[in-house]
């Protein structure tokens, strides 16, 4: 069974309340009633309640405006330190329903929420991180699933970050290798391995790039001493074990790598780009990690069944966030 498969018959279990405010795009309305029909989440649409769509609750800001003047009034508590006013607050409440999803989030009216189809990431995660908030550091990342590949876990990985932090430093790299282990471990059930990848190995290459790698490992190490991680490692070196056998063979984790953290979103992103097209993977995200709940976002290029995978790892992720409290 394929692990996308494997996290929606998990999402069926214990059915989500997931928010799709972008129903502007007839993507995310068909995927809206797969998800719906099939029974992965309680879908919650936020849009005009004349939308020719099956199943899913509708919900129409304008409709109630004693709940938009109380979410409103909310809002701009929240953000009134940052400049915001109140007709503000209600001007993005009505006309940005990404603001309205993160409200409803916020309060518990919702589990999680997903988002991008036909916005970009920053206008994806811009109002979550004002409204929701989380960790000091919120990452992103891809679930890679790689068709008949002996490599990871049966082709299944996690690539992290992909999608959000443009150039950690060498605690925030470390974190990033934390929640990414953790993450593959939730959704896939199986042991993490994190290689933290370099253009060099075990100090074939001298750089300042290298550097980073290199101390983001050895504080991983110290602050996690029960992660499985190693680094600086190429990615032939933690991907393949004859090569790892070559490079370092003492290595735990050089040759069975499952997690692959990148040292800076240039790499992350092309990396997962690449193997989606060239290897035909499936890339689900980016998705979030660090967030009080779940809010991910969705490449502009993404597919029906992209979002309807997302919707379920969104799902299994707002259970997560329920088993903690």
């Amino acid at each position: 069974m394929k692990i996308i498969e494997q996290i929606i018959s998990r999402a069926k279990e214990n059915k989500m309340r997931i928010i799709l405010p972008e129903t502007m795009d007839e993507r995310v309305l068909k995927a809206a009633e797969i998800v719906s029909k099939e029974g992965i989440a309680d879908v919650i649409l936020i849009g005009d309640k004349s939308l020719k769509v099956k199943y899913p609750h509708i919900i129409d800001p304008s409709e109630d405006m004693d709940k938009l003047n109380n979410l409103a009034n909310e809002l701009y508590e929240l953000r009134k330190e940052k400049g915001m006013t109140l007709e503000e607050a209600k001007d993005l409440l009505l006309n940005n329903y990404m603001y309205y999803a993160c409200m409803l989030l916020k309060k518990g009216e919702a589990d999680g929420i997903v988002s991008g189809a036909c916005h970009s990431t920053a206008d994806t995660l811009r109002p979550s991180l004002q409204i929701i908030k989380g960790e000091k550091i919120i990452s992103a990342f891809f679930l890679m699933e790689v068709p008949d590949s002996e490599y990871g876990l049966n082709g299944t990985f996690v690539f992290a970050d992909c999608g959000l932090v443009q150039d950690p430093n060498p605690e925030e790299l470390a974190v990033i290798a934390k929640t990414s282990a953790d993450s593959f471990e939730y959704l896939t059930k199986s042991p993490a391995y994190v290689a933290m990848i370099s253009h060099s190995t075990k100090g074939s290459a001298k750089h300042e790039l290298v550097d980073k790698v290199v101390n983001a490992t050895e504080i991983a190490k110290n602050n996690y001493p029960d992660l499985r991680i190693d680094g600086e490692l190429q990615v032939d070196a933690a991907l393949d074990k004859e090569v790892a056998k070559i490079k370092c063979p003492d290595s735990q984790v050089a040759g069975k790598a499952n997690v692959l953290v990148f040292p800076n979103l240039d790499v992350g992103n092309s990396a997962y780009k690449l193997v989606q097209r060239l290897a035909k993977a499936n890339a689900y995200g980016p998705i979030t990690q660090g967030l009080n709940k779940p809010v991910n976002d969705l490449s502009r290029g993404c597919s029906v069944e992209d979002i309807v995978g997302t919707v379920a790892i969104t799902a299994v992720q707002a259970q997560r966030t329920i088993d903690k409290k």
